[in-house]
């Protein structure tokens, strides 16, 4: 398994596909990366030789923000939105959908109001007269 940027990519995989599983790099961003090292996308990643991935290492190197810096500023945006109050950062606090999804019957999960079992959580039927 090679490892680029810190992660440990599959073999068994194509390396554009491979490249994917470091956390910043989706498909677009894996296949640019491949044509500035010049490395064919369709190639597994372990049929790379030791001067292919020292290419792709350098091609990712400093352009890219990836794994620990990504996570690191995006968690940076989220404290910043908190801490200015703003609907964003409020709904961020309090665990909700940020991006204007409904609470009212989806996001269970995020109310806190998880059903174990089917009938958990819900009114008893009215009996019948």
């Amino acid at each position: 398994m090679p490892r680029i940027a810190g992660v440990s990519i599959p073999d068994n995989k194509q390396i554009e596909i491979s490249l994917t599983y470091i956390y910043g790099i989706g498909r677009f961003g894996a296949h640019s990366i491949l044509e500035q090292a010049k490395i064919d996308p369709i190639k597994k990643a372990s049929e790379l030789t030791q001067e292919e991935i020292s290419r792709l290492k350098d091609a990712i190197g400093p352009d890219v923000i990836i794994e620990g810096d990504l996570r690191r500023k995006t968690a940076m945006n989220i404290k910043h939105l908190k801490d200015i109050k703003c609907w964003r950062g409020i709904r961020h606090i309090k665990n909700l959908p940020v991006r204007g999804q409904t609470t009212r019957i989806n996001s269970r999960t995020a109310r806190g109001n998880t059903r174990r079992t089917m009938g958990s959580g819900r009114k008893a039927p009215p009996s019948p007269k």
